[in-house]
């Protein structure tokens, strides 16, 4: 491993803890990131040279605060605000007098501190995204960009109006409470599975499957777990998370062909994954006993994950879970799901009859879900000619390649299960 790598991999890893523990002290978001980065760049030019510091992450935190303050008292000369940044300054200098044994302090309510702002929610969910993958993932700007296919600038602009939003809003960087840490947390969950989604099927582009974003959601979701274990829906995502995950291998094909759900080889499953996410989803039950969202559609992943073959899966149960989910959380999407589970458990004509309902949906205007649903379910009733059209319907729609591919096939030979 060169000295490059090891440097990348020391701050994939303490990235997040130095911006959060500046955060606290600076009380800006972007000055934070901004003096993190100043310390991985002197890292890049002087740890080749010099040799990797026995402990990097208190070489990291020393030369960040440092950093800090001199860019504090440039301020203060600049701008003259003496009053305030004397509090800053005496504050930052305080902070940490013997850095390695301050390392760990209270390090946990900081990176919580850190999770709760990236996703606050009067920022746009696109900015909460890119925001999140750069301060907690360690994202590099071009990095995110590829991540959901918008060019640099794009992503850049997202992060750098995120910042300033918080700056302007004087969002407190502290752990909300009560009722609002609960409405927060909300905001901080949906961003995590966001990047999970556009991992699982990425929205534009030529993959199928982007396994890597996937992975930082994944990543993000465990440390939240550790900060917060007593939370059930924090759980419940993570064994979403873990059991759709599992799946990987076997949901593409050679040459990155979708395979969807009911004709993959499930000897190809990563099992120990599974256990994992089956452990999790055990866990959160024991937490609350009325379900969230996430818990719920972890035991809807944990149904197809329980079954040895696809003839084996209790639809029955996945359709109830899907009845419980449109109660708990209300959307379309929710209902295109519940009507492929009752299609399957009760027979196409009731799966369609819930699609139907939705063709006026005006949050469905221009998604592919609802022709390639409504496309499977005709298929299954025999009405081919009308199920070709939906399917080619939907081929229009639909950003990804490779789901182009597929429904277009779909379209000339109608085949298959849902992924």
């Amino acid at each position: 491993m060169t000295a490059t790598t090891t440097i990348e991999a020391v701050w994939r890893i303490e990235q997040p803890k130095l911006t959060a523990r500046l955060v606290r002290c600076l009380r800006d978001v972007g000055l934070a990131e901004e003096v993190a980065g100043d310390a991985f760049l002197l890292a890049l030019e002087r740890w080749p040279r010099d040799g990797i510091p026995r402990n990097p992450a208190a070489w990291l935190t020393e030369v960040g605060r440092n950093r800090a303050l001199d860019r504090l008292r440039r301020t203060t000369m600049i701008d003259g605000k003496h009053r305030e940044l004397a509090i800053d300054l005496a504050e930052l200098e305080r902070e940490m007098p013997d850095i390695e044994a301050a390392l760990d302090e209270d390090i946990d309510d900081d990176l919580l501190r850190l999770i709760f702002t990236a996703c606050h929610p009067i920022l746009p969910v696109e900015q909460r995204a890119a925001l999140a993958l750069r301060l907690l993932g360690g994202l590099s700007t071009a990095e995110i960009a590829r991540a959901f296919l918008v060019p640099e600038a794009t992503a850049a602009q997202r992060i750098v109006r995120a910042k300033r939003a918080l700056r302007d809003a004087a969002i407190a960087f502290e752990t909300p409470r009560g009722q609002e840490r609960r409405e927060r947390l909300a905001a901080v969950l949906e961003v995590v599975y966001l990047i999970f989604n556009e991992g699982y099927v990425a929205t534009a582009g030529s993959d199928w499957l982007r396994a890597d974003l996937c992975g930082e959601a994944l990543r993000l979701g465990r440390s939240l777990a550790a900060l917060m274990p007593d939370e059930p829906e924090v759980q419940g995502l993570v064994s979403l998370m873990e059991l759709n995950a599992s799946r990987f291998p076997a949901r593409t094909g050679k040459a990155g062909e979708p395979i969807l759900l009911l004709d993959q080889d499930r000897t190809r499953w990563n099992w120990s994954l599974i256990r994992r996410g089956l452990d999790g989803l055990n866990r959160a039950m024991t937490l609350t006993s009325t379900p969230g969202p996430y818990q719920l559609q972890a035991m809807i992943a944990a149904c197809h994950s329980r079954a040895a073959t696809a003839a084996d899966t209790d639809w029955i149960a996945i359709a109830a879970y899907y009845q419980a989910l449109a109660l708990a959380a209300p959307s379309p999407i929710v209902e295109i799901n519940r009507a492929v589970a009752v299609g399957m458990a009760f027979g196409p004509a009731q799966g369609l009859a819930i699609v139907e309902a939705l063709k006026d949906e005006p949050r469905l205007k221009g998604s592919h879900l609802l022709p390639t649903v409504r496309g499977d379910l005709l298929e299954k009733l025999g009405h081919r000619a009308e199920a070709r059209a939906a399917f080619r319907q939907a081929a229009e729609l639909t950003g990804n390649e490779r789901e182009r591919a597929l429904l277009l096939a779909r379209a000339g030979s109608p085949s298959g299960g849902r992924s």
